[in-house]
Formats: C-alpha cells, structure tokens, sequence
C-alpha cells in the first residue's frame, strides 16, 4: 500500500533554512512526501512507549519476554546521525510506559509507577527507585498501567479493564454483563494522582473518569493542559446471534476521548456502533433491539477509527520541524488487529487526525505505513506502538514485535 501525501500539506509554506536531512541509511516506512525515516535502533525487546530528553536522548520501556524483562534501554546518537550508537540497560522489570518530569524518570512496573532520579545528560540513574503509586489491580485482559504527567504535576493512570464487557463469565456466547458492573469501581477508568507523593494507592487517588476500557495511549494537550486518550473498544460483538461477523469486524470503533472529570464514556454498557455513528447499549445489557438506552447519557469520542485497530500511542505534535498543520491535531500508533474476521486483520500504522479546537478538524490521514499491506506483513512489517517527539521536532514510533525505533524527520518536497 502506497501512502501518498496529505492534500493538508499542498499550502503549506515552503521548507525553512534550518530543515534537517535523512541519513543515507534511511528505513523504508511510506511516508507523505518532504518526510524520511531512519532506523533509530532494532532490538529493544517488546519496545513500547518512549520519551525523549532535552538532549535528545532516547529512553524506550521494553516488554520483554520471560526470563529477560529490562523496563528501561537508554539511547544517544552522538554523532547526530539519526542512528543511536549508544545504548544503556536497567530496570529488571518488564514496563509499558516512561515518562520525564521534575529530575525524574517514571516507569510502569505492573501494579503501579516507580520513579529513578535522573541527572540532566545522563543515561542511567543517580539513584534508587522510588515507588510513586502501588498496588493497582492486575491481570486481566488489559494489565498496563500507561500513564501520563501534566505540567503542574498531575499523573493520569489508565486502569484497563480485567473482562471485555463485564460478564461473570468473560468472552463467553449468551452471558449477560453484571449489572451494575462493580468492576468500574476499580478498573476501567483513570485516576489521578500527585507525581510528587510517594507510595498512593488507588484509594489515596481520584477516580477521574470512568467507562473508559483502555486507554494504553495518552497525552496532555499543550494548548490547556487537559487528558486526552485512545480507547481500545471492545471485542467479539459476534458472540450474538443479532451480530453478523460482519458487523463485528467494522464496530465497535477505536474512539479518540477529551477527557472530562467525573465523565462516564460508557463501558462497559455501551458501544460505539460505526454505521450508527453514535454510542449504542451492549447486548450484553439488552441492547439487541438496537437501542442507545443509558448510553444516551454517556460521554462520546472527539473522532473515531476502524474497530479493532488497537491504538497504543497518543501524541500532539508541538515542535516546529513538521509543517505548521501537524501542530493542530494529534498522531495516533495503532498496533494492529487481531480479530476482525471475516474482513482482513488491519491497522498496523501511524496516523495524523487533524483537530479544531476541541473537535475533529476532518478526516484521519495515514502517516507511516508499509507495515502491513493486503491481508499480511511485509517485507518491513512490525506493529506500532509508542511515539515520542524530539527536541528538534523529530518524530519517534516504536514497534514492539521487531523491537525498532524509528526516527522521522520532514526534509521538504523532493
């Protein structure tokens, strides 16, 4: 699949002075043109989200594999290549999600985020972890606990949910959901808590919304420093009878969320039915009449995507090597499908959908592809994941099946 340029990017004004160049060593993503990728690094294990240092220095949360967990890989490029040539290890836990804030790095063990004090210009920590939050739930079908650091201090954790719609038997044909589901109490939502204050525990947070299934990708908007997230959208609709493998496969969508305080986005009651356009009652709570029923009263999405897509990165653009018009929307990683059939597995990219205001400002446009094209990988392949952005603008996408970071820079019409 050949992804072509934007029309966004027909007016935009010409490539300034400064504009940087790609490496000859350039990676082959498809990308609009005026933009060119390198490949930052390759085997960082179960690479997931990324955060980039005043320097420019890399550091990637890794999932890695049983015995071989390493939570953070430190990256440099010292000779401004756009390929890191050193590399850093530490942390002897499998992690999801780091972020840099206050002289710290913070990190997602599992059941809550520790904190490493982190001297400016170094790879590794000066010191100890501290242990920020603790105890969330675990397991389940959505264990990670990304989250994300506004600039007064305020940390936002996504509890995912245990079950795929609340049923006392989960992912099972028939069964209905409990009602009202007590799992919201705990899970399916996000709390807020002080990035300062060591050892919180869910009680000590607020519950800040709830109804949100998943939510792996986040980011603050720099405008007015409020939460926005991704919310992974349930599954298997099919698991009733009124519900064509059809239908199951194009909805529920992927659901871009302004998230508000106290706001309920619905889940697990609800979902947001694609040929609809709007939130409509699970079947799980009756809704195989086709009725919205409570879900009238639910929080909608700012814009939606195709189901299933599985998007685990959120990031508004806010440097100045992108044209001006990538500063007015936010770049989404959707990791890919697993379960749209009868329809081809999908998504496996990194798309721009562009904002006015608080609302959708048109349609989503695919940025980086080539990951996945006519029902299969290729020759490329991988799944993307996290994003990040550098201090000169560059954009950072990691993809956790092949353990690469990807380094995307905008050099002008070619």
């Amino acid at each position: 699949m050949k992804i072509l340029a934007f029309t966004l990017l027909a007016a935009l004004a010409p490539l300034s002075a400064t504009a940087q160049r790609c490496a000859p060593q350039s990676a082959p993503l498809d990308l609009p043109k005026g933009f060119c990728a390198t490949l930052f690094t390759a085997n960082v294990q179960g690479a997931r989200h990324m955060v980039v240092a005043p320097n420019g220095d890399v550091f990637v949360a890794g999932r890695g594999g049983r015995g071989s967990a390493t939570a953070i890989t430190a990256l440099r490029d010292t000779n401004h290549d756009g390929v890191a040539d050193i590399r850093k290890q530490w942390g002897d836990f499998s992690s999801s999600e780091v972020r840099l804030f206050d002289g710290y790095l913070y990190a997602e063990n599992g059941t809550g985020v520790v904190r490493y004090p982190m001297a400016a210009g170094q790879l590794e920590p000066s010191g100890p972890p501290d242990t920020i939050v603790k105890d969330l739930p675990a397991g389940g079908n959505h264990p990670l606990k990304t989250f994300v650091i506004d600039r007064n201090g305020v940390m936002y954790v996504n509890v995912g949910t245990a079950t795929n719609a609340c049923q006392a038997k989960d992912r099972q044909k028939g069964v209905p959901g409990i009602d009202p589901c007590v799992e919201r109490e705990t899970r399916g939502g996000i709390w807020k808590f002080d990035a300062r204050k060591k050892d919180q525990t869910q009680a000590m947070g607020e519950h800040y919304a709830i109804g949100i299934r998943n939510s792996v990708g986040m980011d603050i908007n720099p405008a007015d420093n409020t939460l926005w997230v991704m919310q992974h959208g349930r599954d298997q609709l099919n698991l009733w009878p009124e519900y064509a493998d059809m239908a199951s496969a194009e909805s529920p969508a992927e659901e871009l969320i302004h998230v508000q305080e106290h706001g309920d986005y619905g889940w697990p009651y609800c979902y947001f039915d694609v040929p609809k356009h709007q939130l409509m009652l699970a079947p799980e709570y009756g809704g195989h009449d086709d009725r919205q029923g409570r879900c009238a009263e639910a929080k909608g999405p700012v814009a939606t995507f195709p189901a299933h897509w599985a998007p685990n990165g959120l990031m508004f653009y806010r440097g100045g090597n992108f044209p001006a018009a990538y500063r007015h929307g936010v770049f989404i990683a959707f990791h890919g499908s697993w379960n749209r059939a009868p329809e081809p597995q999908a998504g496996y990219r990194v798309v721009f959908q562009p904002l006015n205001g608080n609302a959708a400002g048109g349609a989503y446009q695919t940025f980086a592809g080539g990951f996945f094209t006519d029902g299969k990988f290729t020759a490329l392949g991988g799944r993307p994941t996290g994003l990040a952005e550098g201090p000169d603008g560059a954009l950072y996408i990691a993809d956790d099946q092949h353990g690469r970071v990807f380094r995307v820079v905008y050099v002008g019409e070619r």
